[in-house]
């Protein structure tokens, strides 16, 4: 018993003397410092590449995976164009005459030789008031025929002329529109849609071209832009000026 004792208080000599070694040693260590949470960005002792800083982008380059921006194309109506097109200027109305009485005299007889000579049937009749030379009436958009007469008689259907006679009495019983009015170049034209916008026409205007022209015709009228049928022009000194068809 006395020898269990005794071993008992050697060990816990030597581990008391162990114990005060160890406390020692670790009291010469130097302290570390503590860290702050804001602080710890790595783990002390963690490999360097596991917190490599991510490369830059270049802001001018676009990502791989960025959409593609397609442009969108021009407007079909370019509406600088439109705009310019508002501030044009309206036409002015065309004032549309019918009292004979009220024009030049002269204009005034040489319409009223025009209609006798086309009411008797005889084309030869219109030779004395077509004129010659510099004077000569037009009767075609095209030179090339010396003969006025022998002109119409081509442009007419029945090849003599009557058709032709026709057309001028129809012409010369419609309205009528003075232009250029006060210049030199001033003249008398019938009949009036010859100088009046096809698309301003009343219904009762109308009525009066579908005299001249067939429905057919005022479509193609349309589509070209402007009346294109005969007209005549008679100078505020009575000449005769034209007799044509077309533009």
């Amino acid at each position: 018993m006395t020898r269990q004792t005794n071993a008992n208080r050697i060990i816990a000599v030597r581990l008391g003397a162990l114990l005060f070694a160890t406390v020692s040693l670790l009291s010469l260590q130097p302290a570390q410092p503590a860290f702050a949470l804001s602080e710890l960005r790595t783990i002390p002792g963690q490999a360097a590449q596991d917190t490599a800083p991510e490369k830059p982008v270049d802001g001018d380059e676009p990502a791989d995976d960025a959409p593609l921006e397609i442009p969108l194309p021009d407007p079909l109506v370019n509406k600088a164009l439109n705009d310019g097109d508002d501030q044009l200027e309206p036409q002015a109305p065309v004032e549309v005459l019918s009292d004979i009485s009220k024009i030049p005299q002269a204009v005034a007889r040489m319409r009223e030789l025009i209609v006798e000579a086309a009411a008797s049937g005889d084309i030869e009749r219109l030779r004395p008031l077509l004129g010659k030379g510099e004077t000569q009436t037009q009767v075609s958009i095209t030179e090339g025929e010396d003969d006025p007469i022998a002109a119409l008689k081509g442009l007419s259907g029945d090849g003599e002329g009557v058709e032709i006679l026709a057309i001028l009495l129809d012409l010369l019983s419609t309205g009528f529109v003075e232009v250029d009015k006060g210049t030199p170049d001033a003249m008398y034209v019938w009949p009036y849609f010859a100088e009046k916008p096809l698309a301003s026409l009343t219904a009762p205007e109308k009525v009066d071209l579908f005299r001249l022209v067939t429905a057919g015709d005022f479509t193609e009228m349309q589509e070209f832009g402007s009346y294109n049928f005969y007209r005549v022009g008679i100078t505020v000194d009575g000449q005769w000026k034209f007799f044509v068809a077309g533009d």
